[in-house]
């Protein structure tokens, strides 16, 4: 095995542990509303991720005093992971925990949509077949026209697009910062809407029925699954890698039915199956892409 695969191999272990990490921190976010409130989760995952991705910056040396933190793009970046962490948790007190993974994980289609409008990628009518398929199976999994449509999936798809932006914004941002440090510029920022949104809505920072190891279980593996996956993405090929995050939605049915004994719907499972397929799909294509080039 060549240290190419090797990287590449060690990465996608890493990308679908960080995966798996993610969907038991939605399990525990899910569970938290039975006794938090969203403002309060929100304020639990943000002052729990400022000070976890704070620390490691400052054990890895690296700065958190950097001008380039107020810039237009990093602050379009911090509004656009700020919406998306709200929608998120707003959707995942309020719908199945299936439902809400598998449409957000539709954004690198989604993105890959963006390039094209935004950057004026090109891109073949292959590619656009598999977008528009990995959008019909977002549509099949929010069953729009059903007589039973939970209008709270509208919070899936406000996190499905938030989170889109991000990853589109992430392009812009200057390589040379750190990640861990642009987590916590993302933690700082949303540190005041956070609080603010707990104080003004009456509630209480600190209650006796907060249960502190699912509060600490939910912040723990979310900071732990974001840093796994940027440590994936940076140690092998992102063609190789990406395609492995949608494990995620794997993880998050099995959950799903686990914890929450949820019931996918056929329309479900067909919607997560071509979101699935057309995000490798997409992913595969660039990497072939990326390979035409080199060689010419």
């Amino acid at each position: 095995m060549s240290i190419s695969q090797k990287k590449n191999s060690k990465g996608i272990l890493l990308m679908l542990i960080s995966m798996a990490s993610f969907a038991i921190g939605d399990t525990f976010v899910k569970i938290s509303g039975s006794f938090l409130s969203p403002s309060q989760i929100m304020f639990f995952l943000i002052s729990g991720g400022l000070i976890i991705f704070a620390f490691i910056a400052i054990i890895k040396g690296e700065k958190l005093k950097e001008r380039r933190a107020l810039s237009p793009i990093l602050l379009i970046r911090y509004c656009a992971e700020m919406l998306g962490l709200v929608a998120m948790i707003m959707g995942l007190t309020k719908i199945p925990l299936s439902v809400v993974g598998t449409v957000t994980q539709a954004s690198p289609i989604l993105v890959a949509a963006g390039a094209v409008i935004f950057f004026k990628e090109v891109v073949s009518w292959r590619r656009w077949s598999s977008i528009i398929v990995g959008f019909v199976g977002v549509v099949l999994v929010i069953q729009p026209g059903g007589q039973s449509l939970d209008y709270s999936v509208l919070w899936a798809v406000a996190a499905l697009v938030a989170f889109s932006i991000r990853d589109l914004v992430t392009r812009l941002t200057p390589p040379d910062i750190p990640s861990a440090s642009i987590a916590t510029f993302t933690m700082i920022a949303a540190f005041p809407f956070t609080t603010a949104w707990v104080f003004f809505s009456g509630e209480k920072f600190f209650t006796p029925e907060i249960d502190w190891a699912v509060v600490a279980c939910m912040v723990i593996l979310g900071s732990f699954g974001y840093l796994l996956l940027i440590t994936s993405l940076r140690i092998g090929e992102l063609s190789a890698i990406m395609p492995f995050r949608y494990s995620r939605i794997v993880f998050l049915l099995i959950l799903g039915v686990l914890v929450f004994g949820e019931r996918p719907t056929v329309s479900m499972l067909v919607g997560s199956a071509l979101i699935l397929i057309s995000g490798v799909y997409i992913m595969w294509r660039e990497r072939i892409t990326k390979k035409s080039h080199k060689k010419q």
